[in-house]
């Protein structure tokens, strides 16, 4: 929180410039500004004074002026010896701003921690899992989709990971099927060992990371350079319980793909059939599974072979002749009903 703003406003968040006392005392006394009225003030975004309202956002929030100076001291403290003359005036400027928002801003330190918290930009967003990481004792919980993942994105949690696993923290991760087939993430896990539990469904949510069942954070945007910290009760538990019948419906990464029971037809392609028979287009399929758009339509050309369809149109019709409009069946089980029929 002492660091610099922009190279407009050099300076600490203990003392504003100008601008950026006139910006924060109106946000504080109205309970929000927008990013327009804010703009002359990129300071106060860049340490983290204002963040986007979760509502609307166009619009910009204050954090409180107690949160701010609780942050505030904490480095401060870090750097006692040079910096002693620093904190009492700290202390007096955030006072005076607590006092512009009366009652509002007390309530909203009440808890002494945002319910939701929009976190602005990749470091802001490391920024706040480091904080977590560090603060967890027990539980890590994460859904993590997309495909096969990639050295560096694995690299880039495993020093949180690491750190988790040496405080004898348990972690259990969600991934889609295809991400078995990632040497990086067969490594990352004999690397974790027991510390680290994994399983795979064909399809999953969006990325979830839960600390202790009691902070979550997920994306805000569809990019991923902004994302929400969530610490209301309610929202937690209810991911929690989404997680966990994820979990009992996935299958151990241990253990092998359920067979389809139909002669020809591998378990990624029965899922591509179900998506197909549903109605959707080869994009939403890939992404759904994780898997590229041009490996999609492979499976979709193999399909049609092995079946014998000469069109989409074809294909459809066969895929539900021989039961393929459905989900997958549970390991070692075959569709209540259905014999494992032939295609051909």
């Amino acid at each position: 929180m002492a660091g610099h703003g922009t190279d407009g406003h050099p300076h600490g968040a203990d003392r504003l410039c100008e601008a950026g006392d006139r910006v924060y005392s109106r946000a504080v006394r109205r309970g929000r500004v927008s990013r327009r009225d804010a703009a002359a003030a990129p300071c106060l975004l860049d340490l983290a004074l204002l963040h986007p309202d979760p509502d609307d956002m166009e619009w910009l929030v204050p954090t409180s002026p107690q949160e701010v100076m609780t942050r505030l001291l904490r480095g401060v403290h870090d750097e006692i010896s040079a910096s002693q003359r620093r904190v009492g005036s700290a202390v007096a400027a955030f006072e005076w701003y607590a006092g512009l928002g009366g009652r509002t801003a007390d309530s909203a330190a009440g808890e002494g921690t945002a319910a939701i918290r929009v976190l602005d930009g990749p470091a802001r967003i490391q920024a706040a899992l480091d904080e977590a990481t560090a603060a967890c004792t027990t539980e890590v919980l994460t859904v993590q989709p997309g495909g096969i993942r990639r050295e560096h994105e694995l690299s880039e949690g495993l020093h949180r990971a690491l750190a988790l696993r040496g405080r004898g923290v348990r972690m259990r991760d969600l991934y889609n099927h295809v991400a078995r087939h990632g040497q990086g993430l067969l490594n990352y896990l004999d690397l974790m060992g027991d510390a680290v539990e994994a399983r795979t469904l064909d399809e999953v949510i969006e990325r979830l990371i839960l600390f202790d069942r009691t902070v979550a954070f997920i994306p805000a945007n569809a990019d991923r350079t902004m994302a929400l910290e969530l610490r209301h009760p309610g929202l937690v538990a209810y991911l929690v319980t989404v997680f966990e019948r994820l979990w009992r419906l996935a299958i151990p990464l241990t253990a092998a793909l359920p067979d389809t029971g139909i002669e020809g037809i591998s378990h990624r392609e029965q899922s591509i059939a179900a998506l197909l028979a549903e109605g959707h287009q080869d994009a939403v399929i890939a992404e759904r599974l994780g898997i590229s758009v041009r490996t999609c339509r492979a499976h979709i050309a193999r399909l049609c072979e092995t079946l014998g369809a000469a069109s989409r149109t074809q294909l459809g019709v066969r895929i539900a002749q021989v039961g393929l409009d459905g989900p997958p069946p549970a390991a070692g089980l075959t569709a209540p009903g259905r014999e494992s029929p032939s295609v051909r």
